[in-house]
């Protein structure tokens, strides 16, 4: 996808009066012209969204499965084309890429699969006094306008675990890609388009996302924000919405526990993963690394020795695994943070240069817990390692963070796990491996600074449906 691209509003690729020009984060070259929509044609587009809620909610659960199966499908047969399409606005490395569209295709066939089988609870009124001869149930019903506003890290598969389950329950949608990584956004709705959603059903909104987001935010036909990305903005959403549903996931500094192992190169491999992975550019990307006093030396060690193996360089590059960061400051942000640290006697054990618009993989220690590398979202390939005596220390640790997005603990002692999932403040504990574990069926969310609500597609369609109950005086 390059040259000059069109907004997608009630099934028709539309041109506008401005585009800007978008440029590849790795080789600075341009890729394409990308519209800015105006406020008449954000308005069309819900209003087009407006106008098919009772097609969609009139879509029999089969149809829906149908449509979805075929997105799958499609996704499939254009896969390499996606993955290039993430090498070229991310700077996603092509095998990083590969991965994303093959979640991406699994999150639309869980959602298939789901919209056959998303129903409502038979509630068994005589157990009260009063509930004889009375038979009650309950059903979920769409919302109708969802608006969808994605980041820039996962925009295949974040949008399709916003698309997705959206569908599924009948809702419509407004898509707001983010800046950067606006192609996939109309990569997806080419692809709905071939599978034949209904026209109106998805619309794709493209721009400056100060205006678009406060416009789908206030205006009340919209009856749902799902959202991705910053703190600031989510916590404006969230208060400009009124009495929308709101859903948010705003990010983390993922903690890992080392405490006990009997294959410390495993935990190793798996925490250099979760660290670097897309450069840390993931919002449950380890951040903070916390190993036992006697395993700590050795950890560290051999986490260095990993970490110096990674290849940086192109994303088109089948062995590359650091790229380019989304943008330059970025690189900026990270190398004044990396900065302070050391000032204030962190030390940098590996990493910690660099180069354009890549930062190699950084490794500190002796960071305290007030330094920005520690206790702000580094979204960026920067991990801290320190060492522990008792679990407690270490949960402690964890816990004191503004974030509770998920966290890691590995551990042999099936009592320090349990303890883990009890006392860890965050949203998924994943025992014995990465906090940067996920699977697009499991319940996705935060606390605290985290955000609100779960994302897995089923738990989605709760989301973005009503419950209602119905009673019967038999």
């Amino acid at each position: 996808m390059s040259g000059k691209q069109k907004l997608y509003i009630n099934g028709k690729w539309t041109e506008t009066v401005n585009y800007s020009k978008l440029y590849s984060p790795y080789t600075q070259e341009e890729i394409a012209d990308i519209p800015i929509a105006t406020k008449e044609q954000v308005d069309a587009a819900i209003e087009s969204a407006n106008n098919t809620t009772k097609t969609m909610r009139d879509l029999s659960a089969l149809k829906k499965s149908e449509i979805l199966s075929e997105v799958a499908r499609l996704f499939k047969k254009y896969k390499e084309e996606c993955a290039a399409i993430l090498v070229k606005e991310n700077a996603k490395p092509i095998k990083a890429a590969r991965g994303e569209i093959d979640r991406t295709i699994e999150t639309y066939q869980f959602a298939a699969e789901q919209a056959k089988n998303f129903s409502g609870e038979i509630i068994p009124m005589d157990a009260a006094k009063n509930g004889a001869n009375h038979f009650g149930f309950t059903k979920y019903e769409p919302l109708g306008v969802v608006a969808a506003i994605t980041p820039f890290n996962f925009p295949f598969n974040l949008t399709a675990h916003k698309l997705a389950p959206a569908i599924a329950v009948g809702n419509t949608i407004i898509l707001k890609p983010a800046s950067q990584t606006p192609l996939s956004g109309l990569m997806t709705a080419r692809i709905f388009e071939e599978a034949g959603l209904p026209a109106g059903a998805l619309n794709i909104v493209t721009g400056k996302g100060s205006i678009i987001g406060d416009q789908l935010v206030e205006d009340p036909r919209v009856k749902m924000i799902t959202f991705t990305g910053s703190v600031p903005v989510g916590k404006s959403i969230r208060k400009k919405a009124g009495l929308k549903k709101v859903s948010l996931e705003l990010g983390s500094n993922s903690g890992v526990i080392v405490d006990s192992t009997e294959d410390i190169k495993h935990v190793v491999a798996r925490c250099v993963e979760g660290a670097f992975t897309f450069s840390g550019q993931v919002c449950i990307s380890i951040q903070r690394i916390y190993v036992k006093n006697r395993l700590y030396k050795e950890f560290l060690s051999q986490f260095i020795n990993e970490v110096k193996k990674l290849k940086v360089g192109n994303p088109a590059d089948e062995n590359t695994d650091i790229s380019a960061l989304i943008s330059k400051d970025e690189v900026s942000r990270l190398d004044k943070w990396i900065e302070e640290a050391v000032s204030q006697g962190a030390v940098i054990q590996q990493g910690g240069k660099m180069d354009d618009s890549i930062l190699r993989p950084t490794v500190l220690t002796g960071a305290s817990k007030e330094l920005s590398v520690n206790c702000r979202e580094a979204f960026g390939p920067v991990v801290t390692v320190e060492s522990y005596e008792e679990i407690d220390e270490a949960i402690d640790k964890v816990n004191d963070s503004d974030y509770g997005l998920q966290a890691g603990v590995f551990t042999k002692e099936i009592s320090k796990a349990f303890k883990a999932v009890d006392k860890l403040e965050v949203g998924g504990v994943i025992v014995n491996d990465i906090p940067s574990f996920r699977v697009d069926n499991m319940p996705y969310g935060g606390i605290k600074e985290s955000g609100t609500g779960r994302e897995g597609v089923r738990f989605s369609m709760e989301e973005m449906t009503e419950l209602k109950f119905a009673s019967f005086n038999l």
